[in-house]
């Protein structure tokens, strides 16, 4: 609901001030734009947009700032667009990854994600599932390795002639991550980039 509601601040395309924030405390998008410095921006729009023109769209942030403080999202929303080449600015909002990008950074999406992961594992019983359903390319990402490394079994180099680390696997991927149907994206449209994952503890 916070998504839905134009005066939280987390789009583009209604003008509004530029909060981001999910639970109304700590760090706004607004301090963020305002105090970090130009290399912290520029690292936070890589990692949390993976937005190649992040450097450009960080230099522009800090030279808008200088002449008065960034306080509204369509404010943001403008500097990112004037920021990167015009032949970029098609196909898709320009200032969507920076918006993305600030909204995971202000409210700490992907803080302890690992090891949430780990301890739910560790929670299940033999023969239990754990289904994690993320939301975009960076949690999914993270959700895929940390599933992997669980499956792991030997990790001993190849020319070892037997197994000296002792690793055994821990779990199973019982299906192939899911995405959405056709009739499901037809219904809700933000289910788009949705993946469903799922690992059975097997030790």
């Amino acid at each position: 609901h916070q998504l839905d509601d134009a005066a939280r601040g987390f789009s583009f395309h209604a003008d509004a001030p530029l909060d981001m924030r999910m639970s109304m405390q700590g760090m706004s998008a607004a301090d963020a734009v305002n105090s970090l410095s130009q290399r912290e921006l520029q690292d936070i729009i890589y990692r949390y947009g993976e937005d190649k023109f992040a450097p450009r769209i960080a230099a522009g942030i800090v030279r808008a700032r200088a002449e008065k403080p960034i306080e509204t999202t369509l404010e943001l929303a403008e500097i990112v667009k004037s920021s990167i080449p015009a032949a970029a600015r098609r196909g898709g909002h320009p200032a969507r990854r920076t918006f993305q990008a600030l909204r995971i950074y202000v409210n700490g999406e992907l803080d302890g994600l690992d090891r949430a992961i780990g301890d739910m594992f560790d929670s299940l019983k033999v023969g239990g599932r754990l289904a994690i359903i993320t939301f975009h390319s960076l949690e999914d990402r993270a959700v895929k390795q940390t599933f992997a490394s669980l499956c792991e079994g030997c990790i001993c180099p190849p020319e070892f002639p037997v197994c000296v680390c002792g690793r055994k696997s821990r779990g199973r991927l019982p299906q192939k991550a899911a995405a959405p149907s056709k009739a499901e994206l037809e219904e809700n449209p933000r289910s788009r980039s949705a993946r469903l994952r799922v690992i059975e503890k097997i030790r």
